[in-house]
């Protein structure tokens, strides 16, 4: 049994953002250039892709991408985790956000030895890095999180959290888009035929977890790439690679 598997979840019909999985990001797909920074720390064999949208199966198979259809009704990307995670076997499923171009394979890297060291009462690891500017603990688009003193996770929001009494900014912390679970984890979590609350109000599937009463267990990465949630992200990844 293969210790870890990377799965990157990759939808078309995103709500924000129709087709974003395949926008072109200097001559490369946003999904074609996260695989290849996750190919930087695990080898192809390892790394599964998992779609419900015949388009991105082509783009996988165009560029050797190990690639698995799953159901169109997936509520989420962890959804679509625990769909593979039951034909694949692994002790360890790895999420990456298929939106994560320019994923820090450090920070992967992290996530893949948590596991190795995890107790066992470890079941689901999340990371999560410092947020530096105020714009990004203001935006909606940025998950916010607050741990207890064992970085195990309270509570994530898009809300401005922590804050005080006046709502001002002191530092916080955002959610990367990496993820690890064990296989009886994504089996509680999708055993969900919806939504739980505050996944639904928040959206932000993580919660499901804390909901259902499953500890998360939260790592520290150093840097934060640019997820493509809009087409303003898009653009603003376009700048940073210096492409029109």
């Amino acid at each position: 049994m293969t210790h870890s598997l990377v799965v990157i979840p990759a939808r078309y019909a995103s709500s924000r953002f129709p087709g974003k999985a395949l926008a072109d990001l200097g001559g490369k797909s946003v999904l074609r250039r996260c695989y290849e920074q996750v190919r930087q720390v695990v080898d192809s064999e390892h790394i599964i892709v998992a779609t419900d949208d015949n388009r991105i199966v082509d783009e996988c198979r165009q560029h050797n991408i190990r690639v698995e259809m799953t159901g169109s009704d997936c509520m989420t990307g962890t959804d679509r985790v625990a769909e593979v995670a039951r034909r694949v076997h692994a002790d360890w499923y790895v999420n990456v956000q298929g939106d994560e171009p320019f994923l820090d394979p450090s920070g992967l890297r992290a996530v893949i030895s948590a596991t190795h060291h995890a107790d066992a009462g470890v079941s689901v690891i999340n990371a999560y890095s410092a947020i530096t500017t105020e714009d990004d603990f203001r935006s909606t688009t940025v998950p916010k999180l607050v741990i207890d003193s064992q970085q195990r996770l309270l509570y994530i929001s898009r809300a401005a959290i922590p804050t005080t009494k006046q709502l001002s900014f002191h530092g916080a912390r955002r959610q990367i888009g990496l993820y690890a679970f064990r296989p009886q984890a994504l089996q509680v979590f999708s055993q969900q035929r919806a939504k739980t609350p505050l996944e639904e109000l928040e959206d932000i599937e993580i919660l499901r977890f804390v909901e259902l009463g499953v500890a998360v267990q939260m790592i520290e990465v150093n840097s934060v790439g640019i997820a493509i949630d809009t087409p303003d992200d898009l653009a603003r990844a376009r700048q940073h690679l210096g492409v029109s």
